[in-house]
């Protein structure tokens, strides 16, 4: 009994650590272009990297409007915008903000609202690139119908393509390994239910 349990533990280990070997190898491992079009933008905040990433995007006419979503419930429009003075005629017209969204889940659930009311069919989604699969996933779930166009943001913190060098940054994209995983069986749970 011992050694089918001992033999079933092995085996849980080593699936675990191929699933995080190839949940790390998807990870994009610098800037990506963007050379793609949406009705919209969408950033999950967490970085002042991607807040900028995502203006950028709308400045250039990717998206024609951009929401932020988890934003601190006291922070104001001009707040952000006095932080990216060179984007500033485009708060005026182009940029929400969302105060409800406190993670994942509700980024994609506060998305879906501003989505549904914008009419878009089409979302750049910009957050940091191990984020992003867990994003989209979370987005997806809630937006089925729309089309997804993913802009991972790149930090020189987390470097992923030598991730194995960092004991901090291999901890961080196993945690969001995890988290990844455990998202992907509510949503296959929520979809029996």
């Amino acid at each position: 009994m011992f050694r089918k349990l001992l033999a079933a533990a092995g085996l849980a280990a080593l699936l675990l650590g191929a699933g995080f070997l190839w949940f790390v190898s998807r990870l994009p491992e610098g800037e990506v272009p963007m050379t793609t079009k949406a009705d919209a933008i969408v950033v999950l905040t967490g970085s002042a990297f991607r807040i900028a990433d995502a203006l950028e995007l709308l400045a250039a006419g990717h998206g024609k409007r951009l929401l932020i979503t988890g934003v601190y419930p006291d922070t104001k429009l001009a707040e952000i915008a006095r932080m990216t003075p060179q984007f500033e005629k485009w708060f005026a017209c182009c940029v929400d903000l969302d105060h409800v969204a406190l993670d994942t889940i509700g980024n994609a659930v506060e998305t879906k609202r501003w989505a549904r009311g914008q009419g878009v069919k089409s979302l750049i989604i910009v957050t940091s690139d191990f984020h992003l699969p867990r994003a989209l996933a979370e987005i997806s779930h809630e937006l089925p119908d729309v089309r997804l166009v993913p802009f991972p943001v790149v930090s020189d913190r987390v470097r992923v393509e030598t991730w194995w060098s960092n004991p901090a940054t291999a901890r961080l994209l196993f945690w969001e390994y995890l988290k990844y995983m455990v998202a992907l069986a509510r949503m296959r749970l929520h979809a029996f239910a």
